[in-house]
């Protein structure tokens, strides 16, 4: 009996070696969870109770437990790079079957799928038509696009400008766009695009009107008329009051390149008619060209975003990350990956930075949290149980062969 409670301590300091190696071994291994060896006394019992001179039986491994502290990140710079601040777990499919890991060392491959170095796809929430919103009910792989943007047909124009209160008349009548004496002022050219993205100049040109604090507006792109000339009425006071509402239609202009036709809302509210000098204080408008992929980036709630050279965002997908009751019931299945057990109950599936999620920290991964000072203690008190137990073993060996040698 003796013996069996010795080898019991042998095998339980051996597991807590081995334990320590497995943690030693992946200090540098990026999101690893150390663990630690936990251990309970054996106890032999029956059904008539214990009595008071009864010895215990030895120990055992009752629980190799994970521990599911937060790592340091560390910053990498590579977009593709991502940890988690806080609680939560990536969110993998392994050929179909869902895998959660902290590890956020991400890559693409041939097809564009984001995936970890073991091959399993990082799921994303899909984002809804909107662009901006995302289905948290439904999830997918993260592809990354290679495809230029689309361009965008521009459709309204937004132009803020003052004009000269004491402005003159044109000496040349009628308007004329290639002669400057015939207008008193104009917007210089500004950048409109077709429905296939190429750039076209549209221009407005100021002609001060008989009535006072009134204008007559010309809107030209690429030197032909868009729509009809329009009048701008001020008040006493510079605002602008007609058009009411501040919009004028240009319509008309139907680019060679074999666009469609381009039609604009020129939008001037807010524009007024003040002191002596004409001023440009505003120019926007909502197209632009074809772009080409610059960057791949996430957000702290976890969007990842195509950025094209034109100006242009496209939202690919929101991470999501789960979370579970139990984490220490997960069970590895290496590659830094776990799945779900009964032990760690129903995973718990959602954006970060909501509920008991945590951020998505782009272009940096965590660390292992294996403390090596922490593990090289762990090591010598390891073997001093173990060479303790040893040595209880030979020592009962001795009292047994001094029994045996009594004649």
């Amino acid at each position: 009996m003796a013996f069996n409670v010795s080898l019991s301590g042998i095998n339980a300091a051996n597991t807590d070696l081995s334990v320590t190696a497995n943690n030693v071994a992946n200090v540098n291994t990026t999101g690893f969870k150390q663990s630690r060896a936990e251990f309970a006394d054996l106890f032999s019992a029956t059904s008539y109770g214990l009595s008071r001179n009864a010895v215990g039986s030895g120990a055992r491994v009752s629980n190799v437990a994970q521990q599911f502290s937060q790592g340091n990140n560390s910053q990498t710079g590579r977009s593709l790079d991502l940890a988690v601040s806080g609680e939560g777990f990536f969110t993998m499919s392994m050929n179909g079957q869902r895998t959660y890991s902290r590890a956020g060392n991400f890559q693409t491959d041939a097809q564009g799928f984001v995936i970890n170095p073991a091959g399993a796809r990082l799921q994303v929430f899909t984002p809804n038509a909107d662009g901006t919103t995302f289905d948290s009910g439904r999830l997918t792989d993260l592809q990354l696009l290679t495809t230029d943007s689309p361009p965008k047909q521009t459709g309204s124009v937004q132009l803020a400008f003052t004009l000269p209160a004491n402005s003159s008349q044109p000496t040349v009548t009628p308007f004329d766009p290639t002669d400057s004496n015939s207008y008193s002022q104009s917007s210089g050219g500004v950048t409109v695009y077709d429905s296939l993205g190429v750039s076209h100049t549209q221009t407005s040109y100021f002609v001060k009107g008989t009535a006072a604090n009134e204008w007559q507006v010309y809107n030209y792109v690429d030197g032909q008329a868009a729509g009809a000339p329009t009048t701008l009425q001020f008040n006493e006071s510079g605002a602008l009051v007609a058009p009411a509402n501040g919009r004028i239609t240009l319509d008309g202009f139907t680019p060679a390149t074999g666009a469609g036709q381009l039609n604009l809302t020129l939008d001037v509210a807010g524009s007024t008619q003040y002191g002596e000098k004409f001023a440009l204080r505003n120019f926007q408008q909502d197209g632009y060209a074809a772009g080409k992929l610059n960057e791949i980036s996430v957000s702290e709630q976890g969007v990842v975003y195509a950025r094209y050279s034109n100006g242009d965002d496209k939202a690919l997908g929101q991470v999501a990350l789960t979370n579970f009751n139990n984490a220490q019931g997960l069970q590895s299945t290496g590659d830094n990956m776990w799945v779900e057990t009964f032990a760690s109950g129903s995973p718990r599936t959602s954006a970060p930075d909501s509920s008991d999620l945590g951020k998505i920290q782009a272009g940096a991964l965590e660390s292992s949290t294996v403390d090596l000072t922490e593990q090289l203690v762990n090591m010598i008190v390891a073997q001093r149980n173990f060479q303790a137990n040893s040595q209880m073993l030979s020592t009962q060996d001795q009292v047994t062969q001094t029994i045996i040698n009594i004649r």
